[in-house]
């Protein structure tokens, strides 16, 4: 396709696998879910493998419910008791 817009580096590193891609030769990921909606946002990169193996599904709140489960910070087990807890909750609550 066409070169960088704004000379961004033309390498990225999956954040799935944390292998070293070409941008040229990743997938542009979306965190939020929303790629279209450009303005003003910061893209990752994920090798086509990883990419593949995603799950193309909505994801809406899933975001909010890590942050609220403190993905990343609190260990394994807080985590998913957490998440079991508010995904639980969620469900109830439809």
């Amino acid at each position: 396709m066409f070169g960088s817009r704004r000379g961004e580096d033309s390498s990225a590193t999956c954040p799935a696998c944390g292998e070293a891609v070409d941008r040229t030769d990743a997938r542009e990921y979306d965190k939020y879910g929303n790629r279209w909606e450009r303005a003003e946002k910061e893209f990752e990169y994920l090798c086509k493998p990883c990419h593949r193996d995603l799950c193309h599904q909505p994801r809406q709140g899933l975001e909010a419910a890590l942050v609220e489960c403190e993905a990343g910070d609190a260990d394994r087990e807080t985590f998913l008791t957490q998440f079991l807890e508010t995904a639980t909750a969620d469900e109830a609550e439809r």
